[in-house]
């Protein structure tokens, strides 16, 4: 159903908690999923994308019980025991990439597919990667895309990746190939983007106890076959790209907000928020692992390479349109593929609310503009673009419309919640 969000100009003030990280809970299930042992997820992210990675988890084999605030998840040490031959991955590009890598473990071929959004989302080179290995594996949407059919084991072997299109390819691989019967060999051709979900993906699986080995800039990897995996015992952290969105908020609005369980020292690529805010202008401060915004004067223009940070790019692009001068975003061609063609939403509904905005094949070109006007813009079925616009409403003049809102719990379940308690004037219609 078509949920809207009417939003007022607002002050805020106050504090809120960082949700979990949508990143480490998509991550840290999947090993669970593969180990030996029960693993246990402290404050996980419970929200539509992760709901669709542990249920996942459940219909490949494992045993998941939900308690409170914890997942436990009893792991299949990668016999998968699939109890059905269909996975929905619902909206999240995340589970689709990691669990079709996962399934290719499976004895018996599996058929992975999602919702409108999700079956227009490339999976060809992860697909061509995986048949390399060994795994019987192909797309049945036109030019790579979902749903995919995958299984029959992997081998082993050499296989080439492409950094361009997703680094989220990279870390379903790392995930699946120490189950392969033998030694895999992967490089990883072009550019890799949004590096640190890589490293994220590689620290995870040296916890679980993974032996693998990685050759300068993450474009080589040796990664030893018949491995078993470790349970993990871990607290979810705080996650910075659902933070940027209050944090941009405080600072569009000339208002000072904190927001707490955020490690100044995780290697989440999105805690660069905290550098891009300072170059806007704004005050920031880190204290026991809580982050203070504020400002007193007004935005300067910034030029950022979001090429490691993509999900950073709706609340930039937002930033930015009310700076003075000029700001560009650059090095973001993959954010065309996400849940929308980003670059072109953005665009599209920053200028109809009076945004000076231009796209280019691999960036955004903002002139600032003194205030924003409220409108009536959608959000293209994208949570991120919905949390953005939303955002930029409360520092227009008059009030804007947020169509499509309801795709905002695939990440932040508690966001317009969150906003009203620091005093926004926004509303479900």
């Amino acid at each position: 159903m078509m949920v809207s969000l009417l939003v007022k100009p607002s002050r805020l003030s106050g504090q809120v908690r960082a949700p979990p990280s949508k990143s480490y809970t998509h991550r840290v299930a999947s090993l669970a999923l593969l180990a030996s042992g029960t693993s246990e997820l402290r404050d996980p992210l419970q929200s539509l994308d992760t709901e669709a990675t542990l249920e996942a988890c459940r219909l490949l084999g494992a045993e998941v019980s939900v308690t409170g605030g914890k997942w436990r998840v009893e792991g299949t040490e990668g016999r998968l025991r699939p109890r059905s031959r269909l996975l929905d991955a619902r909206n999240s590009g995340t589970t689709l990439r990691l669990m079709t890598a996962i399934s290719s473990l499976s004895p018996v071929l599996l058929r992975l597919t999602g919702d409108e959004s999700l079956r227009r989302r490339p999976m060809g080179p992860l697909v061509e990667a995986l048949r390399e290995l060994g795994a019987e594996a192909r797309c049945e949407g036109k030019g790579g895309r979902p749903p995919v059919v995958v299984g029959g084991g992997l081998e082993g072997g050499e296989a080439e990746i492409t950094g361009e299109v997703s680094s989220q390819f990279i870390s379903a691989l790392l995930i699946a190939c120490p189950y392969a019967r033998e030694e895999v060999r992967l490089t990883v051709s072009g550019r890799l983007r949004s590096r640190p979900y890589v490293e994220i993906t590689l620290s995870l699986l040296e916890r679980a106890g993974a032996r693998i080995r990685r050759g300068a800039g993450l474009t080589e990897f040796r990664i030893p076959g018949e491995q078993l995996f470790r349970p993990l015992s871990l607290s979810i952290p705080g996650d910075y790209s659902s933070a940027s969105f209050i944090l941009g908020a405080g600072v569009l609005t000339g208002s000072e907000v904190s927001v707490s369980n955020l490690d100044p020292s995780d290697p989440q690529g999105d805690r660069a928020i905290v550098r891009f805010l300072e170059e806007f202008g704004a005050e920031v401060e880190f204290r026991n692992h809580t982050l203070t915004v504020s400002r007193t004067g007004g935005l300067e223009g910034i030029e950022a390479d979001c090429g490691d940070c993509p999900d950073l790019v709706p609340v930039l692009a937002v930033l930015g349109a009310v700076a003075e001068g000029r700001t560009i975003l650059t090095n973001i061609p993959h954010l065309r593929l996400k849940e929308t063609d980003r670059l072109h939403a953005l665009s599209s509904e920053l200028r109809k609310m009076g945004a000076e905005i231009r796209e280019l094949p691999d960036e955004l070109r903002i002139r600032g503009v003194r205030r924003l006007r409220g409108a009536r813009v959608n959000s293209f079925g994208d949570h991120r673009m919905a949390m953005a616009l939303a955002v930029a409403g409360l520092a227009a003049e008059g009030m804007t419309v947020v169509e499509g809102a309801e795709v905002i719990p695939v990440s932040y379940p508690q966001f317009v919640r969150d906003l009203r308690r620091l005093g926004a004037r926004v509303e479900y219609l």
